[in-house]
């Protein structure tokens, strides 16, 4: 019976540490870009960034991802200063590295190479009280392929509304 008891809560403990809360996501990738692939990654930061992170407190607005000598690095992401922190804060925009696997990041970087592939960081969330970053692998759309979509979401929402209305 007690191990029964330990067992059930070992089961909450799972669902809890696997929880994901995002912090921040960036909606404009999906309207800007077709992602072709997404990876997970984890990224650098400094303490008061992290207490930050926490607070909520930052913008993927702009920001997208570059490969240097092997090491893929986030650039344009604003993560804002944490109020309490002193001298330990951080440059709000500095580039910072992700933490990926050396074999991803030469997957990453030969598909880089071909014409009109970028990486985008698109959310932000905890994992495990870890800070990681989902990154998609893009290309950019043009724009008849944006009224394309803005086209078939009015169809869709309009049919959703006349089986809604047929529906009563």
């Amino acid at each position: 019976m007690i191990k029964a008891a330990a067992d059930e809560g070992g089961e909450d403990m799972a669902e809890n540490k696997n929880s994901l809360k995002t912090i921040v996501s960036n909606r404009q990738v999906r309207h800007d870009y077709f992602v072709e692939e997404s990876y997970e990654a984890g990224i650098e930061l400094a303490g008061t960034e992290v207490k930050s992170l926490r607070a909520g407190r930052a913008n993927l607005k702009d920001s997208w991802c570059d490969i240097k000598d092997g090491e893929i690095f986030i650039k344009g992401m604003h993560i804002s200063p944490y109020e309490q922190g002193n001298i330990f804060n951080k440059d709000p925009v500095r580039p910072r590295r992700l933490l990926m696997h050396k074999r991803e990041i030469l997957k990453l970087f030969g598909l880089l190479k071909q014409q009109g592939y970028t990486l985008i960081p698109i959310s932000l969330y905890f994992k495990n009280s870890r800070v990681k970053v989902q990154v998609g692998l893009c290309k950019g759309k043009k724009l008849y392929d944006k009224r394309d979509d803005m086209a078939k979401r009015a169809a869709k929402r309009d049919m959703e509304r006349a089986m809604k209305e047929h529906g009563r």
